[in-house]
């Protein structure tokens, strides 16, 4: 199968996971480049789904987010039903997976898959055990 020419990289949903960690932390765009190595502009044109990070830039934002990479790679091989294979990996937080399936679901608008995430998000948070954020994860103190 010959190469299209379409990026191996899905920067949308690289750009809404950055702008999500960054706005839950209350984090500003030069905060994140400082943290990460990746500049404020690049991380910008990331967000708004605009940019081309490279490998290196990949695997620092990935790292930064404790996102596995594959996560943000839109090479992976379809079902036969033309599906995208959900990849995710049992350190993820379970509203992360939650997403990834909702994203991944054709029956839904991206607009109702991310409204559900949210929703979930929120149940999640409130339903948790005491002591872990909306991510699932524990808190750091």
């Amino acid at each position: 199968m010959a190469h299209t020419g379409k990026s191996l990289v899905n920067t949308i949903e690289l750009g809404r996971a950055i702008r999500r960690k960054r706005e839950e932390a209350g984090l500003s765009l030069r905060d994140v480049a400082d943290e990460t190595g990746v500049s404020a502009s690049t991380l910008s044109r990331i967000e708004n789904g605009t940019g081309k990070p490279d490998a290196d830039n990949i695997a620092r934002l990935t790292g930064w987010l404790d996102m596995p990479m594959e996560r943000v790679m839109s090479g992976r091989a379809d079902d036969a039903d033309g599906t995208k294979a959900v990849v995710y990996f049992p350190q993820e937080a379970t509203p992360d997976i939650v997403e990834a399936h909702l994203r991944a679901d054709r029956n839904l608008s991206e607009e109702t898959a991310k409204a559900l995430s949210e929703l979930f998000r929120v149940a999640y948070a409130q339903f948790s055990h005491p002591g872990e954020d909306p991510r699932g994860r524990n808190k750091r103190k």
